[in-house]
């Protein structure tokens, strides 16, 4: 039987003792758990911590981290500039889209040098291979 969102979010707050200053680590949980950290998640937080849901969505709102609702998973991000082209960017492409590896073009990520360069998140990957990829997407907890 599996846990509910709740259940979950009560966790991560015990987890951390129900300690309003750890509010950024369990937001963080349960993001990173939930995918989002929704309005249902801050209510129980809230309550948890025995803090305002205002203070909560002050923290929400301003970290860039914390969406309220569930992101699309994170695609590959390919640069197609003309440096990483002359090294095989688009010979890349073609394997990932031979494999049916999601991603899309994007022009220059700023590693000119080490192409063809990728980016999974916020994880830049240089001489980048089909293989390295699925490694970097994997530990980034990400399935494409």
């Amino acid at each position: 039987m599996s846990k509910t969102d709740g259940e979950i979010v009560e966790q991560v707050c015990a987890r951390y003792d129900h300690r309003a200053d750890a509010l950024i680590e369990i937001l963080h949980d349960v993001q990173r758990t939930q995918n989002c950290v929704d309005d249902e998640a801050a209510r129980t937080i809230a309550a948890r911590l025995n803090i305002s849901r205002a203070e909560i969505q002050g923290v929400r709102s301003f970290y860039a981290d914390f969406s309220t609702t569930p992101r699309a998973p994170q695609r590959i991000r390919l640069c197609r500039a003309e440096a990483c082209q002359a090294v095989g960017a688009d010979r890349l492409a073609e394997e990932l889209d031979r494999a049916g590896t999601p991603h899309e073009a994007v022009y220059c990520l700023g590693n000119c040098a080490l192409g063809p360069a990728a980016l999974i998140g916020e994880r830049l990957i240089g001489r980048a291979t089909p293989d390295r990829l699925a490694a970097a997407s994997a530990a980034s907890g990400h399935d494409d």
